[in-house]
């Protein structure tokens, strides 16, 4: 068995899931294999991903250009924020509009006005590297052969499944938003589990009412047979809505309604939930006690079948996402295991504070990592050292296209990478714990975290 040691990555070999060890100080000195630096180690190690945002209609698209990477990327996000503030609204989410020819006039808001942006910064060095000839630049004289290039390997019906392999991703959890009942297995993969996100079943007061991606809760539910005529009726939808993620491959629940109102989520009031039911548009007091009241039943739902509950905090609508204002949905449901997500930044550092307190905390770092690695690698010294036990952390892509999930990857990666190594120089673990906690944070903890078979 021969490693890459000169950029650190394996010659397409990953540790599958069957070898994973149980990592103690005799293991490492008897397994000769084993690779010497916590790079290496890190770089050879595969990734379980839990969070990413594969859906067929983009993943499964064989008329993909360099424009559409990145519009449909966080990088796109540096000139379109996809989701509305309270005060605006929008025809369609830019994420999935349909994009143009590529040309260098589309491509320089990108590159030459956010070209310090650590989104746009990612995914260029990923397009150069999967598709360029070593210039690790998008310029006049390369764009068009690099969107050739993209436009090719995109008509390749396994590339998507290439990309994912260089990238060595053994399983991914994906949130397809546009479809919360959509079983990825079947449509995405063998690879694949997904999570359904509870959205519009909180918003769910009237049969037109829609969360901010535009889905019915009572068309999907139709979908499924059930027409609740009755809150009673909705209520009972709900538990037989939970107890079918199984025979959908649906592995947790997702909460991101921080894009459709505040995450304080009180204690149920079931009288005022009731009166909103029914009322095209009911007070937003009668709204807010509805979808408090949904999100109370359904963590109540998840706890009692032992299924997690996936939560986005951090950016959305900003002044409500604050990580402390979940604190009393997450002291009420002690037996739901909880995913806080994307180390809530900016607030990191409150975040982590509750996950010391709160013992049914666990933390994604998905995402915070692209935004600002500077800040990731301080965050992650925080939580290694303070986090009550090494299961707490996992992590993932929460990516459109296989590219970025690509250079997430690597990026991620390299950061870990960076922070075991000035935690080894500065002597605070030896390098047995440093594998070990890699591994777990790689894949492992999501293995468990998920019952992944």
């Amino acid at each position: 068995m021969r490693w890459n040691t000169t950029d650190r990555r394996p010659n397409g070999f990953f540790i599958p899931l069957s070898s994973m060890l149980v990592y103690t100080d005799r293991a490492f000195k008897t397994l000769n294999f084993m690779p010497q630096s916590i790079r290496d180690f890190v770089a050879v190690t595969g990734i379980v991903d839990v969070h990413e945002h594969h859906i067929p209609e983009i993943l499964l698209s064989r008329e993909v250009n360099l424009l559409q990477l990145f519009q449909q990327s966080y990088a796109g996000w540096t000139q379109a924020r996809p989701y509305t503030l309270p005060s605006e609204t929008r025809d369609s989410d830019p994420m999935l509009v349909a994009t143009g020819p590529t040309t260098w006039e589309t491509l320089a808001p990108f590159l030459e006005n956010s070209g310090s942006n650590s989104f746009v910064r990612n995914l260029v060095r990923t397009v150069t590297e999967l598709y360029g000839d070593g210039e690790p630049a998008i310029t006049r004289d390369t764009w068009k052969a690099l969107d050739a290039a993209v436009r090719e390997h995109h008509r390749q019906p396994d590339w998507c499944k290439e990309v994912l392999r260089r990238a060595g991703i053994e399983r991914s959890i994906t949130d397809p938003y546009t479809d919360p009942l959509l079983d990825a297995r079947q449509a995405l993969g063998d690879n694949y589990n997904s999570v359904m996100r509870i959205n519009s079943f909180a918003c769910s007061w009237h049969p037109e009412s829609r969360d901010h991606n535009g889905n019915s809760a009572r068309a999907l539910l139709q979908r499924l047979g059930l027409k609740p005529t009755s809150f009673d009726d909705y209520l009972a939808a709900l538990e037989k809505l939970v107890d079918g993620m199984a025979s959908r491959h649906q592995v947790a629940l997702k909460n991101a309604l921080a894009y459709d109102r505040d995450v304080a989520f009180d204690e149920p009031d079931e009288k005022l939930a009731r009166q909103a039911w029914g009322k095209t548009l009911p007070s937003h007091a009668g709204r807010k006690a509805f979808s408090d009241f949904v999100v109370d039943r359904l963590c109540r739902l998840a706890g009692e079948r032992d299924l997690p509950m996936q939560m986005h905090l951090g950016t959305a609508i900003i002044r409500g996402s604050h990580p402390l204002k979940v604190a009393g949905l997450i002291e009420r449901h002690p037996r739901t295991r909880f995913l806080l997500m994307h180390l809530a930044y900016p607030w990191s550092h409150d975040l982590l504070g509750m996950a010391f307190v709160y013992r049914n905390i666990w933390l994604d770092l998905t995402w915070s990592f692209l935004i600002s690695p500077s800040h990731f690698k301080l965050a992650l010294h925080e939580a290694i050292e303070t986090l009550p036990d090494e299961s707490r952390l996992m992590f993932g892509g929460d990516n459109w296209h296989v590219e970025e999930t690509y250079g997430t990857m690597k990026l991620a990666r390299q950061l870990i990478s960076e922070v075991l190594e000035e935690k080894l120089a500065a002597g605070y673990f030896r390098h047995v714990d440093a594998q070990r906690l890699a591994a777990k944070i790689l894949r492992e903890n999501a293995i468990r975290f998920f019952k992944l078979q």
